[in-house]
């Protein structure tokens, strides 16, 4: 029995981590801390939605972009003032716009 289950045992398996891939996960995480904080704000989500957007989905959405574009998003949630989160719902949905029509996400079902 016990030769048995050493071979259910999977091997593991690790590797060598950059210093800069730890760095740029830390601050991918920061990044969509930030941006979470201002999806969750109820004008926010309220706004998406009459946009016919679900805000869950579009977090999961912002979540599979790119480091290079979710620090870009998080530095313009941080740099615009409480008042002016419109115009960064309006830069969301550009985002999920070229996503849909670049064939990436599927979430506006009627285009």
């Amino acid at each position: 029995l016990a030769f048995f289950c050493t071979g259910l045992i999977a091997p593991a398996q690790g590797a060598m981590l950059a210093t800069q891939d730890y760095l740029q996960a830390g601050t991918r995480q920061a990044s969509l801390a930030v941006i979470d904080t201002a999806l969750m704000r109820a004008d926010v989500q309220q706004q998406l939605t009459a946009m016919g957007v679900d805000p869950a989905n579009a977090m999961q959405r912002i979540a599979s972009l790119p480091d290079q574009d979710v620090a870009k998003l998080a530095e313009q949630f941080e740099s615009m003032p409480a008042g002016g989160l419109l115009g960064v719902i309006g830069v969301v949905f550009i985002v999920l716009l070229i996503l849909e029509f670049t064939g990436v996400i599927d979430i506006f079902k009627k285009i």
